[in-house]
């Protein structure tokens, strides 16, 4: 007999305790009958209307995702509104949804675990003992600055938004802070450690700018919000396949990242070849 939802659901729980979410956070399962059956599990970052359809037709009973459908609250669900599409293709294709966000955050090992052992860094300790969330290691040998961004950008999903640097090109880095997601709360946090680079996504132009004019601030990397979770999915879908072996088990393959062009910054005409 297939395991019921109600034990993925329970495997899930074990390594991403909802205790550890945060107050305002909506984490556990959102949609499906804890009595029916799994046998196909899928794994992406966002409910997204392609990655439900990419569920449903790799005929997965489930899907868990790290964001939230729900996260703010609603007063209905109504087909014809994004969200509330999802919701109804959903529950006519006999699909369960289940979210971990902040909890899987906190938890160990949680996101940014999965992000660190994507770039080669080596967990020493918790970014925000407080909380649990992020991460402080070390590489396996210091690098330039330079080296290391390079490193990010092989390491992690391609996106249109890319990876970018602030800092010496020629700073020798080996200890590092990651922190999946938006994390320029954070920067206090990586400065206070002493590292010397901090990865996450969603760096703005002024805490960025402000923590770099700091004495000993670490260089920062600033990654796509989506390609700084993604690792995750691999790292969950793991956490299943070790807890119920009959589970097919399955990572999206699509690009949630919203953002779907990049580009140059313009010339300037003075600075233009030619006449």
């Amino acid at each position: 007999m297939p395991p019921l939802l109600a034990d993925v659901v329970a495997a899930l729980e074990t390594a991403y305790p909802p205790a550890l979410a945060q107050d305002w956070d909506a984490v556990g399962l959102v949609c499906g009958d804890p009595a029916e059956p799994v046998t196909r599990v899928h794994l992406a970052v966002d409910p997204t209307a392609a990655v439900v359809e990419e569920a449903i037709a790799a005929g997965a009973d489930l899907l868990v995702t790290h964001h939230p459908l729900l996260l703010r609250g609603v007063h209905g669900v109504p087909a014809d509104e994004p969200k509330g599409a999802v919701v109804h293709r959903l529950i006519r294709a006999g699909v369960a949804l289940f979210a971990a966000h902040t909890n899987a955050d906190a938890a160990e090992p949680g996101v940014s675990d999965a992000l660190a052992d994507a770039l080669g860094v080596v967990v020493e300790a918790p970014l925000d003992p407080s909380s649990g969330i992020g991460r402080i290691g070390r590489l396996p040998g210091p690098e330039s600055f330079e080296a290391f961004v390079a490193r990010v950008g092989a390491s992690l999903p391609t996106t249109a938004w890319g990876v970018r640097g602030a800092g010496d090109p020629a700073r020798t880095i080996e200890r590092v802070a990651v922190s999946g997601g938006a994390g320029d709360s954070m920067l206090h946090l990586a400065r206070a450690a002493g590292v010397d680079a901090y990865v996450t996504a969603d760096l703005r132009h002024h805490p960025a700018d402000e923590h770099l004019q700091r004495s000993g601030a670490p260089a920062l990397v600033d990654v796509a919000h989506w390609a700084s979770e993604h690792p995750w999915c691999e790292q969950a879908a793991d956490v299943l396949r070790r807890a119920l072996p009959d589970l097919t088990v399955a990572v999206s393959t699509l690009r949630t990242d919203p953002w779907t062009l990049g580009g140059h910054a313009a010339t300037p005409p003075s600075e233009k070849e030619g006449p």
